[in-house]
């Protein structure tokens, strides 16, 4: 029974990673794809800042060393359960304040404990220390244990003291019993860099800290998070 349970967790992070893919393929064109995750991804950032139960993020984005968006993120299990979406992720300069390109990543992975039904949330991950923002330079990295992180104050105050490297915001109309990030692993999608940037093998340190790459698709995105970070300065 246990080695049978055991099997299922892995299966469900397979299947999870490979879902977090499967949300940036759902056009077949290699160029449409990264294109279009950037265009969700402005406008799920635009509804999370336009929603009044998101004041913390809206007040403490800027102060913010990175923002990961991502725009569809399945969520399904009973008992045993299993996530997975893809997203971008936005850095700041730690001495200019401007943000970069988006850099492209998967996040997924496998629960076990009460959960029921499933679901498509989006979601916001917001790097709000140096170390959680060096995280996505790396080749994958695992929330929980390689990085702190807790969930987002949600509801009209905005007073809340977060301590965590990474806090989490994640909206969904569907049925699910609990949200947590905890255990998810984010790692970058290097053929999404190399398609939207149009060079090869394009890493998450040229886009974020090199700045290597430029691409004028992402102007909207970029301007929308950083008026939001500006807005109460």
């Amino acid at each position: 029974m246990v080695k049978s349970a055991r099997a299922l967790v892995v299966t469900l992070v397979a299947l999870a990673l490979a879902a977090g893919g499967a949300f940036a393929d759902e056009e077949k064109g290699k160029e449409t794809k990264p294109q279009l995750q950037v265009e969700k991804a402005k406008i799920a950032f635009e509804s999370f800042m336009a929603d009044e139960n998101m004041k913390w993020m809206q007040k403490e984005l800027k102060k913010a060393h990175g923002v990961f968006i991502v725009p569809q993120y399945l969520r399904a299990g009973f008992i045993f359960g299993g996530s997975g979406g893809s997203g971008v992720y936005l850095g700041r300069d730690k001495d200019t304040g401007e943000w970069s390109y988006p850099a492209f990543y998967t996040m997924g992975g496998a629960s076990v404990g009460f959960q029921a039904g499933a679901d498509v949330a989006e979601a916001v991950i917001v790097a709000r220390t140096p170390r959680g923002a060096e995280m996505f330079l790396r080749s994958k990295f695992t929330v929980g244990p390689d990085v702190s992180v807790t969930a987002g104050p949600v509801g009209g105050s905005a007073s809340a003291s977060i301590v965590a490297d990474l806090v989490s915001f994640a909206r969904t109309k569907g049925a699910y019993g609990g949200l947590s990030v905890e255990g998810l692993v984010i790692q970058p999608r290097t053929s999404l860099n190399s398609a939207y940037y149009g060079k090869k093998d394009v890493s998450a340190s040229e886009v974020l800290i090199k700045r290597s790459v430029e691409n004028d698709h992402a102007s909207a995105l970029r301007e929308a998070v950083a008026k939001a970070a500006k807005a109460d300065e």
